[in-house]
């Protein structure tokens, strides 16, 4: 009789401990779809009241500099040189939105001339040879840099010819953003190193 009973209450228990176990995951799911569902109208309702973006690409540029430069215990704010990165974005607009580019294929690759008046000339002069020393350490490239009245002119040729496709087809722009070395030339500007 007593095995009986202990075998009733087994029982019992295996189906109490199971009903329990189905009603916390049947909870639990629900719980989860209603927290699933009340973040998302929440982050709905931020991202339309919340602006994402922080300016133009300057703006932006200088504001992710100072995030990285503060999170950094190491940052020794004596040398942060915030007036540095912004001439050299200056000079990459520069570049980028009023130079005056001409180019053209000759045999393994691409010659551009690049220029401009005022300052536009003289970012020129800063920033396209310093770029050319970073194309000739990627991808077989090589890259000469001749300077003309009011800028310069890059030859950029495939050592292999390999790659002279490539390099008529991302043309002067494609050539002058390649490579991930900006990033870190930025932070050492602000950082107040002196680099290229």
């Amino acid at each position: 009789m007593v095995k009986i009973h202990y075998q009733i209450a087994s029982v019992a228990a295996l189906i109490i401990v199971g009903s329990l176990i189905a009603f916390a995951l049947s909870n639990r799911d629900t719980a989860v779809s209603q927290m699933t569902h009340e973040s998302h109208e929440m982050n709905q309702r931020n991202s339309s009241t919340t602006p994402t973006m922080t300016g133009q690409d300057t703006f932006a540029a200088i504001q992710e500099i100072v995030t990285i430069l503060e999170a950094d215990p190491t940052t020794d704010w004596n040398q942060v040189n915030l007036a540095a990165l912004r001439e050299h974005l200056v000079d990459m607009n520069e570049v980028m939105l009023d130079a005056t580019i001409a180019e053209r294929d000759i045999e393994g690759g691409l010659e551009t001339t690049i220029t401009g008046t005022g300052r536009t000339a003289e970012a020129i002069s800063r920033l396209v040879p310093a770029q050319a020393q970073e194309l000739n350490q990627m991808d077989g490239m090589q890259a000469t840099v001749t300077s003309i009245s009011n800028g310069v002119r890059l030859t950029m040729i495939s050592i292999s010819g390999e790659q002279a496709e490539k390099i008529r087809n991302l043309g002067f722009i494609g050539l002058l953003v390649k490579g991930t070395h900006h990033q870190e030339h930025h932070l050492a500007l602000a950082k107040g190193v002196e680099v290229h």
